[in-house]
């Protein structure tokens, strides 16, 4: 995992401390190690872990600058994207959130072992917002959800001036056409779209400006977004 970690941190253009490489890869090895018991990913080989979770997840420091920023991950699953962008820029203040308790419990007691600061929140996102709206510099999110659902669920977070970064997989323009309408309804628009090559295949971070309040009535319940996306 190191060795690939090494490897692939100069295509991206990122030179990391020795301390925050090694407790990439602790956390690479918790995950594969925890997958055992608890379905937290279809990717367990060492090599694969750290081009597709570990620098996947660091892409994100190629779209964005995190220094000093308040960031929380929307349904952030085992970590990713967030625990690594922690890692590698602990100056940032990050919440995590996701609706399973289970995975978030394993978290909560993970992060302290590996000596990472985080709010670790266990809540659906269109009802954690009621709490923090539009309170996050940067909100960060790889679910699977296409962007039309993720931005409804994403964007209420960002300040106005933030950003929404939404990772993708190569194939993400036609979701990134048919979003581009209801993003801007939600008080953002696509400012960039940032592509990397990673394990052979494209990866892609939407950079989704915050231009003005998101109105009130979004995020509508889950069944409704899912049921007629905007």
């Amino acid at each position: 995992m190191r060795q690939t970690l090494d490897a692939g941190l100069p295509e991206l253009g990122l030179d990391l401390p020795e301390s925050a490489r090694r407790t990439l890869c602790d956390f690479g090895a918790a995950v594969i190690k925890q997958n055992e018991v608890m379905n937290l990913t279809a990717i367990t080989q060492p090599d694969q872990v750290a081009k597709l979770h570990l620098l996947d997840s660091l892409t994100v420091l190629c779209a964005a600058d995190l220094r000093g920023k308040q960031v929380i991950d929307v349904g952030c699953g085992a970590g990713f994207p967030g625990v690594p962008l922690k890692i590698a820029e602990p100056s940032m203040e990050l919440t995590l959130l996701d609706s399973l308790a289970k995975r978030m419990h394993w978290l909560e007691e993970l992060l302290p072992q590996l000596g990472v600061q985080a709010q670790v929140v266990t809540a659906r996102a269109e009802e954690y917002v009621r709490t923090c709206r539009e309170r996050y510099d940067i909100v960060t999110s790889r679910a699977v959800a296409r962007l039309n659902v993720l931005a409804e669920l994403c964007l209420p977070y960002a300040k106005v001036g933030g950003v929404f970064l939404a990772m993708k997989g190569a194939l993400a323009d036609e979701e990134i056409d048919e979003a581009r309408r209801g993003i801007a309804q939600l008080g953002g628009s696509i400012e960039r779209v940032y592509e990397y090559p990673i394990q052979d295949a494209v990866h892609k971070v939407v950079v989704i400006r915050k231009q003005k309040p998101t109105p009130p009535k979004y995020p509508r319940a889950f069944a409704k977004i899912k049921k007629s996306p905007l």
